[in-house]
């Protein structure tokens, strides 16, 4: 079976196309090479996806099915072998969550934010 679709079959991400570009662009790895989309997986394989941020979730196959299964039903398809993250790596995390946030809340303005700069430079 496929890389990309037992990742979509497997609720590891959204769409097939994702899983897809997740291969494509490195952040899937089987049994430590990088894999492409259409390499054939085995129950057995050990792959370690990049989740972003420095993050990495690590799983190993344990079913191939090619049905689409409800995401709880999904669980069981593979073993998730990721470590619980450690006190400081949940306070770096909700850091940068903050950080991000606050980066994005000074980007570009929203509708009515712009409407209201419109109407100061209109009034002056």
């Amino acid at each position: 079976m496929r890389v990309d679709a037992w990742l979509d079959v497997a609720c590891l991400y959204k769409t097939r196309s994702e899983a897809k570009r997740a291969c494509e662009s490195g952040h899937v790895e089987v049994n430590g090479d990088r894999a492409k989309p259409h390499r054939a997986l085995r129950e057995g394989d050990r792959l370690r996806l990049n989740r972003g941020f420095g993050r990495h979730q690590d799983v190993v196959v344990k079913v191939l099915i090619e049905q689409h299964v409800k995401k709880t039903e999904a669980r069981v398809l593979f073993d998730d072998l990721t470590p619980k993250p450690t006190p400081e790596e949940i306070e770096r995390r909700r850091i940068e969550r903050l950080y991000r946030a606050a980066a994005q809340a000074a980007g570009t303005p929203d509708r009515d934010r712009r409407r209201a700069l419109r109407r100061a430079k209109e009034g002056q």
